[in-house]
């Protein structure tokens, strides 16, 4: 049987030759629903339920519901895909459950409507419960997906370009909500509670709507990965998690993976609050501003398909991307609102730093699992664990510490300085610095591959 299953392996797959342009596209665009909705989740979540009257510390509360949520999910789906594999089944049903549940987290308080009551106590548990639900089917999709990459192929420099393209698809789904968003506000620009509601749910309508065409298209598009079949048939015992604890490299990559998530997270979560109220730049900004970073990020990501990658230079453009990332929090903490216009050129380098970092960062993954394909699913999940917990909590403590008379107070009038300031100039750049020296440190094995098959700059 292992060798009925061997010979029918696809020749790119067994021998690590390059993959070509259009498997690459067809995957990038399995995650697009994901991130949309994590796009509308990190950027509007928080801003939505404040302007709904919720406090700073009811609104983080919700995000942290479902941060803990998708954080203990990771765990159980990793364990399960490692063991019965099929990730397209999982992702479809993922995918499913985010497409139901996320409308009714911006849909307004379902058991709020069912008790005829509208409490804060009994908001902050509406929105808590659809949050983890919506977070539950995305940490499943995002596990299956993550996963996949080191199925498909051997070869290390189509996995980053994998990786590349996910992020590039990334970013194209960021940009679409904001177009999205910019759309919306410029035309009901709604002050009054239903006109709020209303906003966001219309966003929340669209950005499922795109993101389920792009499920469909990977679906039909991508085969269900042939090396992961292989390895099942070859050995039947799953690696086991000790394996991964006894690796140093598994520490430093899963320290590099959390403190990168970590920085393109609380920024998305914090900059909408920031432009506002912080610089004082008009409601297109909340839009504007990521928009920008987000194309810069997706020409980086692109280009970044087109280079042959070694493990010295996944370092040094990780590295690179945590400088500058360092410059443009010093930047942010001391910006003053009479100079927010030049926050539109702190949003290009800090898209060049994400790209740089995200893209590089999760190829390191990819570097540690190696041929190891029977633990992929619990290094992608136990990471992923780690990323979705810390974040939730780093956002709770930080929104904990602003009281809802306050939350407008920092703004360029006074030039005061606020949490948000603090949270989006300091928490980047440190996370930044500290995951910089880990890379500085790793010892990966030095690889060297062919470029892919074709171009994917045509």
């Amino acid at each position: 049987m292992v060798d009925a299953i061997h010979d029918e392996l696809p020749a790119r797959a067994q021998n690590a030759e390059p993959l070509r342009r259009l498997e690459i596209l067809v995957y990038g665009a399995g995650h697009m629903l994901n991130d949309i909705t994590s796009a509308c989740w990190f950027t509007y979540l928080l801003l939505f339920l404040t302007d709904l009257g919720l406090s700073p510390r009811d609104a983080a509360i919700v995000m942290l519901s479902g941060q803990v949520a998708d954080a203990f999910t990771t765990i159980f789906a990793g364990e399960l895909i490692d063991r019965f594999g099929h990730f397209k089944k999982w992702h479809a049903g993922g995918s499913i459950l985010v497409a139901i549940s996320f409308s009714s987290v911006f849909g307004g308080c379902l058991p709020c409507k069912i008790i005829g009551k509208n409490s804060s106590t009994l908001q902050t548990i509406g929105y808590s419960l659809f949050a983890a639900i919506f977070n539950v089917g995305w940490a499943v999709t995002q596990v299956s997906h993550m996963s996949m990459v080191n199925c498909i192929t051997l070869n290390p420099t189509s996995r980053v370009a994998l990786n590349s393209c996910r992020n590039a698809f990334t970013m194209v789904a960021n940009l679409s909500l904001y177009a999205f968003a910019l759309v919306v506000f410029s035309v009901y620009n709604a002050k009054a509670y239903d006109g709020i509601k209303l906003e966001y749910r219309w966003i929340a309508y669209m950005s499922i709507f795109m993101g389920c065409c792009f499920v469909v298209v990977f679906l039909i598009g991508t085969k269900e990965p042939a090396l992961k079949q292989r390895r099942h048939y070859e050995s039947f015992s799953k690696i086991s998690w000790n394996y991964w604890f006894k690796k140093a490299l598994y520490y430093q990559v899963a320290i590099v993976y959390v403190l990168t998530r970590l920085i393109t997270n609380v920024s998305q979560a914090l900059l909408a609050f920031y432009v506002i109220d912080d610089l004082g730049m008009p409601q297109s900004s909340k839009a504007l501003v990521p928009a920008i970073i987000y194309i810069s990020s997706f020409i980086v990501s692109v280009i970044l398909q087109e280079i042959s990658w070694t493990s010295s230079r996944l370092k040094a453009s990780f590295t690179s991307g945590a400088i500058l990332w360092i410059l443009s929090g010093s930047g942010i903490l001391v910006l003053p609102s009479s100079l927010h216009s030049s926050m539109y050129i702190f949003s290009v380098i800090i898209g060049i730093a994400n790209a740089l970092m995200m893209v590089t960062g999760i190829s390191m993954q990819s570097m540690l699992i190696g041929k190891d394909l029977n633990g992929c699913g619990f290094v992608c999940g136990s990471l992923s664990f780690m990323d979705k917990l810390s974040c939730g909590l780093a956002l709770y403590a930080l929104e904990s510490y602003q009281d809802s008379d306050q939350i407008m107070r920092s703004s360029a009038e006074n030039g005061g300085f606020s949490v948000t300031r603090y949270g989006l100039g300091l928490i980047p750049s440190f996370c930044a610095l500290i995951s910089a020296l880990v890379t500085c440190s790793m010892e990966l094995e030095e690889t060297h591959s062919e470029q892919l098959t074709e171009p994917l700059l045509v």
